[in-house]
């Protein structure tokens, strides 16, 4: 009796181990494409290794889209005729202080750098020749970010959130605000004239519209801290949070919830994966790139409601940290150790 029992039991336990497996194996099945994304089917970017081993900051290119300039850390200095196929390294005499080159911006001929500690560079000839604009030593911060916006005008935001505008090549300047916002992990600016700002520890971000005496303090919306923000094609903002969490306003949902404050659902789009993201670029109105730690990239078509992964990419050695598009054909993600991806279309010659 005790024999035909303990045969009982051992089918019946071996039954129930099976069924728990068929079990997993279905939910693995259900989740693989969340847990690790599927692959893009094709790579579009081409991967560019520079003699240098700087963190690239920014990239911009002048009226003519072949002619360009990037910059980074160690006072690093590049140009392209080429359109981005080739780089070649710009030396300046700084003096001795070397420069971290956070931001550069063009109108034309006309462009601008700006750097840590406090620097600003000036051309009027497509990078021919720089010139240094004197700054005041009361400067609110460093020069953080600079957008050009015409002849001789420029506006320059520093790390604290002080935000100024010349309109006669850095002779004079005006404060926008009256008061900085406090030192900021990351800034962006919309084409509208909009700020957004990450405070340095992800606790909350702020936003500053043109007109206001002042920067908008909000917290964030769950407990991730930030890691970047930005703003959509449509205007609208979306966030990294740590952890490889990504969200998207969604302001004409809850009109009784403050602007700036209404957000969707919290987003991850690939549960496998350790890295955290760093960035994001919109190609065209719905095909946004992700960029993130050791070679990262991810690719969604449809404005972040599906995704696939970009695994060539991951053999870069070096964290992806920005991701700059200049119309659906041009765009480059720019790294460390001399490591940028320029984005080369189906039907181009690399």
């Amino acid at each position: 009796m005790q024999t035909v029992l303990k045969g009982f039991f051992s089918e019946r336990g071996a039954i129930g181990l099976k069924q728990l497996l068929l079990v997993a194996i279905a939910i693995l099945t259900v989740g693989c494409t969340k847990f690790f994304l599927p692959s893009l089917e094709a790579n579009p970017w081409q991967t560019i290794a520079l003699e240098t081993d700087s963190t690239f900051s920014d990239v911009a290119f002048t009226s003519d889209m072949d002619h360009g300039w990037l910059v980074g850390s160690r006072s690093t200095l590049f140009e392209t005729v080429d359109g981005g196929k080739t780089w070649e390294q710009k030396a300046l005499d700084l003096g001795e202080q070397r420069y971290t080159f956070t931001s550069v911006s063009f109108v034309g001929d006309e462009g601008w750098v700006a750097g840590l500690p406090s620097v600003l560079l000036h051309t009027t000839d497509g990078g021919q020749s720089w010139a240094k604009v004197p700054l005041s030593a009361q400067l609110p911060g460093g020069p953080l970010l600079v957008t050009a916006l015409g002849k001789g005008t420029v506006e320059m935001a520093t790390d604290v959130g002080a935000i100024y505008r010349t309109e006669d090549s850095g002779r004079n300047w005006t404060a926008l605000v009256q008061s900085a916002v406090g030192v900021v992990r990351n800034m962006t600016r919309n084409e509208d004239g909009r700020y957004v700002a990450v405070s340095s520890r992800g606790n909350f971000y702020s936003i500053w519209e043109p007109g206001q005496d002042s920067w908008q303090p909000h917290n964030r919306d769950n407990s991730k801290r930030l890691q970047n923000m930005g703003f959509t094609t449509s205007g609208n903002l979306w966030l990294i949070g740590r952890g490889g969490q990504m969200q998207f306003s969604q302001p004409d949902e809850n009109p009784d919830v403050p602007k700036y404050e209404s957000w969707g659902d919290p987003v991850r789009p690939e549960l496998g994966s350790s890295w955290g993201f760093l960035d994001v670029g919109y190609r065209t109105h719905d095909e946004m790139w992700v960029s993130g730690g050791s070679g990262t990239l991810l690719m969604s078509p449809d404005g972040g409601e599906t995704w696939l992964k970009d695994e060539p990419a991951g053999d870069v050695p070096s964290n992806l940290y920005r991701i700059k598009f200049f119309g659906e054909n041009q765009g480059f993600v720019l790294g460390q150790r001399g490591y940028l991806l320029r984005y080369v279309p189906e039907d181009a010659t690399v």
